[in-house]
């Protein structure tokens, strides 16, 4: 952790350059605004960096239209934004109302909530907050995503693929969750807040202590890649205590713990006369006193504030502290004054609202839209992106996930593709489903785009030149297809994360050293069902497809969905040997890879295991009955062994192979020849289909340097 600005040095010359008077004085307004800083010299840096340059250095908070606004996210805010604005900063606050959507406020509609933003505005527009539309800018956080979902997922997706679990959770422990009760769309949400951060270009995070975590979060993103993410600087602001005795924090679903911007003078004067307000400090040692804190933090925050109480005026909190503990101001007395000091500093506000038509029309819409929500039962509206109503797939399609990318992708995973879609009847439409968000996420291919992509334009080839062209089928590439409606599509990700638990999601496989990139991929692959609407699924090479289909189904019975079949059948293994120590296994030996050069049809396949007699393991014969499917399979042999033989089934070469009559070399040598023509078909469709010459290009490239960068 590092030390708030409190206890750090102010920065020297040396460090700083041309440090002069106006930026000690900027550094020093900047500094008041928090309780803490991280760092003091950084923040140092980035105002002269600021200065040098001319550019306004920019602050970042977010709020989510709600409805209410109590005095420290209205007054103080205000009094800060003003500080900041001063000290030659633009403010950017982020209007989070696609969260006020997704947690159903206002009835679940986004006109309302951005009206309620608007007021909310208003209410800091009255509260004395400079600079509206010139150095403070409010960016609506649906219509941003709306247009630069693009950009703002893919930022967020290589946030996720960073962290682990059990780190996410900690983010998740400062906002009030227990461990053991988080749901998994809860540990989407401090990723989101880090994405924002980046997604805004802030250099300074000014948000509540509350959030520390979350930022610092942001800060160990950015030097996970030092030279392309720029470090914030962190700089929180005090939390007022909630006016109840042993409340932390102020509280919007508790009125009476805290004073609100459109609180009368009768509703402050209850809040305060019957706040908590102790002399003595805690077991921990603290003075816990929501009246002193008041006064501290919202009377004194202007410049050159003073409190009057008991016939005297103070110029700084101390002495109205020092005071009260020795009893020279009494409770009442205090109390009172504070109620006063309050009340001076709303009335602009409750001014504003009365005699500003617009304000005045606002404030009525937000108090209807609450009368609403009180006595109406909200209607959960199931959002989703619905690819078949804009027309990218039919109703009811079957559905071929493709495997996870990897840098070597084996034949192994095209059979099995290609298994899983001749398993179905020719009049229902396939869709092969290539998942590079997801990919990205979960850390597949270093998350590198280019390969992922590689990965995809090679594998397709592969399948066409396997016999996949004929069969009419649909391509759907997960990114374009999300990037269709990307507000409902990740709308439905977070419901779905709503309604499983994080353990639900993990499973039983899953460990909270993970990266927790896995467990958005898995809501993400409920969303992608939830938005083709299949009649049945199918997950080749997917070891987690148990455990995802269970969440596939319980979701869609949860919201009354058709369900839809997870498709399982067997596909023939073509692993060419079964290596004992994981340290001797490569895919290099172990399976025929797409790209492999046709040499590689004899050399592997004499290396390939085949026992005489064994037909439980036996890779040439699974070879043979995969790629001469359709056709006999012809061993050539001397006329001393028997001669020439052909066989139209498995079975037959099972039968002869274990009775001794089809010999293991005879076998090798007949699956090399039908190896090295499947090989050769392959290259040379490669090779004629340009996107696909480059892409094997590209994944051997990446192989190269991600081995080169594991022997560093």
């Amino acid at each position: 952790m590092e030390p708030s600005h409190e206890k750090q040095k102010e920065p020297q010359p040396s460090s700083v350059e041309e440090w002069t008077p106006i930026l000690q004085n900027n550094l020093e307004k900047l500094l008041s605004i928090g309780e803490e800083c991280v760092s003091e010299r950084e923040l140092a840096v980035l105002l002269k960096r600021s200065a040098s340059s001319g550019n306004a250095f920019r602050l970042y908070d977010g709020f989510e239209p709600s409805g209410r606004m109590h005095i420290a996210q209205g007054l103080l805010k205000a009094m800060n934004v003003n500080k900041a604005t001063s000290a030659g900063g633009h403010f950017i606050f982020w209007v989070a109302d696609l969260f006020a959507l997704m947690n159903d406020k206002m009835g679940g509609d986004l006109s309302k909530i951005q009206t309620v933003g608007e007021y909310l505005i208003e209410v800091w527009k009255a509260a004395g907050m400079f600079g509206l539309n010139e150095s403070v800018h409010f960016l609506w956080c649906a219509d941003e995503l709306r247009e630069k979902a693009h950009i703002y997922w893919p930022l967020m997706l290589d946030v996720g693929r960073r962290f682990n679990i059990t780190r996410i959770k900690k983010c998740c422990q400062i906002m009030g969750r227990l461990e053991g009760n988080l749901t998994a769309a809860q540990v989407l949400y401090p990723l989101m807040q880090c994405t924002d951060i980046f997604f805004l270009k802030a250099d300074i995070c000014q948000l509540g202590l509350d959030q520390r975590k979350v930022n610092m979060l942001a800060r160990e993103y950015a030097d996970c890649d030092k030279k392309k993410i720029k470090k914030p600087v962190i700089l929180s602001h005090h939390m007022l205590l909630g006016l109840k005795k042993g409340q932390e924090k102020m509280s919007k679903s508790d009125p009476d713990s805290a004073v609100f911007m459109e609180d009368t003078r009768e509703d402050v004067e209850r809040k305060i006369m019957s706040a908590y307000c102790p002399r003595t400090t805690e077991s921990d040692g603290l003075l816990k006193n929501p009246c002193l804190d008041y006064i501290e933090n919202i009377i004194f925050a202007p410049p050159d504030a003073t409190f009057s109480t008991s016939g005297k005026e103070h110029t700084n909190f101390e002495s109205v502290k020092t005071a009260f503990l020795s009893d020279n101001i009494l409770e009442e007395e205090l109390k009172k004054s504070l109620i006063h000091a309050l009340n001076e500093l709303l009335e602009p506000v409750r001014m504003h609202f009365h005699n500003d038509d617009n304000a005045k029309q606002l404030l009525e819409k937000v108090q209807k839209y609450k009368r609403e929500s009180t006595s109406q039962k909200i209607q959960h509206q199931i959002r989703k992106l619905d690819l078949v109503e804009l027309g990218a797939v039919q109703q009811g399609s079957h559905i071929v996930f493709l495997p996870m990318p990897s840098a070597r992708p084996t034949l192994q995973m095209a059979m099995d593709v290609l298994k899983y879609v001749d398993a179905v009847d020719e009049s229902v439409p396939v869709v092969l489903y290539f998942r590079d968000w997801t990919a990205k996420v979960c850390n597949a291919l270093d998350a590198d785009s280019k390969a992922i992509d590689a990965y995809y334009k090679l594998f397709l080839s592969v399948l066409n030149c396997l016999g996949l062209k004929e069969k009419g089928i649909t391509f759907i590439r997960q990114s374009e297809a999300i990037l269709k409606d990307p507000s409902n599509y990740w709308i439905s990700v977070i419901n779905i994360g709503r309604f499983f638990s994080l353990n639900d999601v993990m499973g039983p496989g899953m460990k909270d050293s993970d990266g927790v990139g896995k467990v958005i991929g898995r809501l993400m692959k409920v969303a992608d069902v939830l938005a083709l609407a299949p009649s049945s699924v199918a997950f080749p090479t997917d070891p987690d497809a148990e455990v995802e289909m269970s969440l596939i189904e319980k979701y869609l019975c949860s919201i009354s969905e058709t369900n839809c079949v997870s498709m399982k059948i067997s596909t023939p293994s073509i692993l060419l040997m079964q290596r004992e120590s994981a340290a001797h296994k490569t895919d290099l030996d172990e399976y025929y890879v797409m790209d492999d050069p046709k040499v590689h049809g004899k050399s592997k396949m004499k290396k390939s295991f085949c026992e005489p007699g064994n037909i439980s393991f036996n890779p040439p014969i699974s070879l043979a009955s995969v790629f001469s499917a359709g056709s006999s399979f012809q061993v050539a042999r001397s006329p001393d062994n028997g001669g020439d033989v052909s066989y139209s089934s498995r079975e037959e070469i099972e039968s002869d192979f274990k009775s001794g009559a089809l010999h293991p070399g005879d076998l090798k040598n007949a699956v090399s020849k039908l190896m090295v023509s499947v090989l050769t078909k392959l290259a040379q469709t490669l090779k004629n289909d340009t996107d696909a010459n480059k892409a094997c290009k590209a994944l051997k490239a990446f192989d190269k340097k991600m081995k080169k960068k594991q022997t560093k």
